[in-house]
Order: C-alpha cells, then structure tokens, then sequence
C-alpha cells in the first residue's frame, strides 16, 4: 500500500517518479551524476571502436579484429576481478572503487592514446577492464542502492533509461571529435573527460558511508548468499545476455543474409534501439504496480517469440516485427538484471551479490560475438537463430524456475 502522504501520480508523466524527489536531494543527484558519468566510461570504452576501429587499425598496423577484440579483454578483465571486489564493495561502499575506476579509466585511455603498436594497446584495454570493474554498470547500481534506499528501484530505472542513450550521443560526438582532431586527440578527450568529470562527480556526490554499513558492522557474520537462487538468476541473465550482445554486432549480416538488402536490414536494425528504449519505460513506468519477476518473465518470453518469427520469414514485415518483440524484451531485461536482485537478496548483501553476477554476464558479454560470428559464417543466419532460440528458452526456464522457488520460500517463511 502507498507510503502515508502518498498523492497521485499521472500515468501519462512517466517521469513523475523524479520530478517527486526534491531537486537537490542525494538520490536525484547521485541518478543525475551517474548518468553522465555512465554515458562517458562506456562511450570512452567499449563503443569507442565502433568509430575509431579503421583509423586505429590504418596507424597501429593491426588487422580490424584484433582492434575490435579490444572490448573483448577489457570484458574477460572485469569478470576476473568482480568477484574478488564484491567483498571490497560490501565493506568499503561504491564511492572509493569508481573514484579509482575513474583514474584507470584515465590512465587506460592515455595509453591507447599514446600506443605504436599491439602490446600498449591490448595493455589499455586490460586497464580499463580494471576500470570497467571499478566504476561501470555494477558499480553504478551498487552506488545508486547505498543512496536511494527504499526509492532503490525507482531510482535504478532513471539510470537504465538514461544508459540507453549512450551510443546515439557518443558515436555523433566521437565522430566529430575524430574528424577534428584525429582518433589519438578524441581518445585523451576522454581520458580527461573521466579524470576532471567522472572523479570528481565520484568522490563529491556518492554516499561516503553506505546506508547498511552500519548493520552489517553489528553482525557477527555477514549474511549469506542463497546459492540456489543466484545460481538460477545468473543463469538466466547470462544466458539472455549472451544473446543479446551475440547479435549486437552480427544483426544487420543477420538480415542482409537472410534476404533483405542493406537499406531495409538497415532500418530494422536501427528500429531495434527504439523498441529497446521502449522496453526499458515498461517497469520504469509500472515497477511499482508489477513484481520483477512478472515484467522480467514477459520480457524473456519474448526472446523466443522473436527468433520464431524471423526463423518463419525473412520478409522485411517479419524483420520489424522480430525488431519490435527482441528490443522491448531486450529493455525490460536490461532493468530486470538491475532491479530483480534487489527482490531476490537482502539489501545488506545487494553489493556482493551484484558484484559477484557480473562475473557469468562479462563472461558471457565477451564469449558472445566471437561466438556467434563464427556459427553465422560456417553455419549460415539460421543456425545462429536456431541457437538464440534454444537459449532464451533455456533463459526463461531457468527465470521461471527461480520464481517457483521464490514463492516456495517465501510461502515456507510465512507458514514458519
């Protein structure tokens, strides 16, 4: 039921949620200020050479893939070190791990700034994997959790939504910048952008002591993890999180090999971004009225549905419909992975257990393009959908079963 004080809130104002929280509350600032420094460390990072790959690739002398493998390393680097920093995030909070994040971030950039060849440049990208680790996604909800308390979720949402938006401001800007400057200059733009802005907002605006430090200092041991329950979350989350970074840069060779031509796989392709946005609003907007488990389970059982539809017809109707059903399933998961842990653990053990999922999801971010390019080349388009299909099933099994579970325990502990 509403919190005492509760007023109506207009369905049709989808921000309402925030414009409710006062201007210069901790938690509006906290959202405001991790926005921007999410849309720097992952434009500066990973979606860097999407634009700057060919004239890195001219100048360095390296081959296009070893250049995109990049954000492969950095991926495998900060599923390496997660696990080791979620007791770090647990004791010591956000605030120190993503100003240090900040300054690898840095330091990363400005090798590959300065690289002449492989070795620096697969060294940035081992730094910013260390970086990545300790300032991007993970890091950022476990801040937003410390701040926003019971408006945690609510919170997270503002955050989600706003991450959508990294590539359609970075890549214009990245390649403005390029044309200007060249791609060493737009590379220690942003090693400066993450040393004067993102440390800076690190250090003044997240919280210094976490809300549940002080309980968790009263207790004789910290409070475990069910096991059980995180083995089904990070299997489904890894499992549709393979899918959908294997197709992030495989899916217009999907439609162009499955019949369409570049313009009309172009354009479904592109309309995938606006499903997703859409995708993403579905529990900003009812996240208060649905449980997680309700909005993640209809986004994953949409998985399926729309590798269905494109293994039925290659059309270019069957394109957009496959577009519309995979962005939206792809926007609600992407909050359902930020938000549904929340529901699942204790909030005094949130941090640990974000930090320890993002190892399988990284694994699974880095595994996945390789992989899929390679089943697309020597096995053709359908064979990449006949295995998305088989995983987001196995994907929604393994969700669906951990709510079985849920209900089980929770029936147990009212019964107790």
């Amino acid at each position: 039921m509403p919190p005492p004080g509760h007023r109506y809130r207009s369905p049709i104002t989808p921000f309402a949620p925030v414009a409710r929280m006062p201007f210069r509350s901790s938690t509006a600032l906290a959202v405001a200020a991790l926005s921007l420094t999410q849309l720097i460390g992952w434009g500066a990072t990973f979606y860097l050479p999407a634009v700057t790959g060919p004239a890195m690739a001219d100048e360095l002398g390296m081959a296009l893939p070893m250049i995109m493998a990049g954000p492969t390393v950095m991926l495998v680097v900060m599923a390496m070190v997660s696990w080791p920093l979620s007791d770090v995030f647990e004791r010591h909070g956000a605030r120190p791990m993503m100003v240090l994040g900040s300054f690898l971030g840095a330091a990363g950039l400005l090798v590959m700034g300065l690289a002449n060849g492989p070795a620096p440049y697969i060294l940035s990208w081992t730094i910013l994997g260390l970086a990545g680790a300790g300032m991007l996604t993970t890091p950022a909800q476990i801040a937003v959790s410390e701040i926003a308390g019971e408006k945690t979720h609510r919170a997270l949402g503002v955050l989600i939504l706003a991450g959508g938006l990294t590539s359609t401001i970075i890549w214009p800007l990245t390649e403005l910048l390029q044309a200007q400057w060249g791609w060493r200059t737009t590379t220690l733009v942003f090693a400066t952008l993450m040393l004067l802005v993102c440390a800076p907002l690190h250090w003044g605006i997240l919280a210094r002591q976490p809300k549940e430090k002080s309980d968790m200092k009263a207790m004789a041991e910290p409070a475990a993890i069910d096991r059980p329950s995180f083995t089904l979350l990070a299997a489904s989350f890894a499992a549709n999180g393979f899918v959908t970074w294997g197709f992030a840069l495989t899916i217009i060779i999907l439609f162009e090999t499955a019949g369409l031509d570049h313009a009309s796989a172009l354009a479904a392709a592109a309309f995938i971004g606006v499903a997703r946005w859409a995708g993403r609003t579905v529990d900003f907007v009812g996240g208060r009225r649905w449980s997680g488990f309700a909005t993640g389970l209809a986004g994953s059982a949409l998985f399926p549905l729309s590798f269905a539809v494109l293994l039925l017809s290659s059309s270019f109707t069957a394109a957009m419909l496959f577009a519309t059903l995979y962005g939206i399933a792809s926007g609600i998961t992407a909050v359902t992975r930020a938000t549904l842990p929340l529901q699942i653990f204790p909030a005094s053990i949130y941090a640990r257990a974000s930090a320890q999922l993002a190892v399988p999801l990284n694994l699974s971010y880095a595994a996945a393009p390789p992989l899929f390019t390679a089943v697309m080349t020597y096995a053709g388009p359908h064979a990449a959908l006949w295995l998305a299909l088989a995983i987001s099933i196995f994907a929604y099994g393994t969700l669906l079963g951990l709510w079985l579970l849920h209900r089980q325990v929770k029936h147990a502990s009212q019964q107790s």
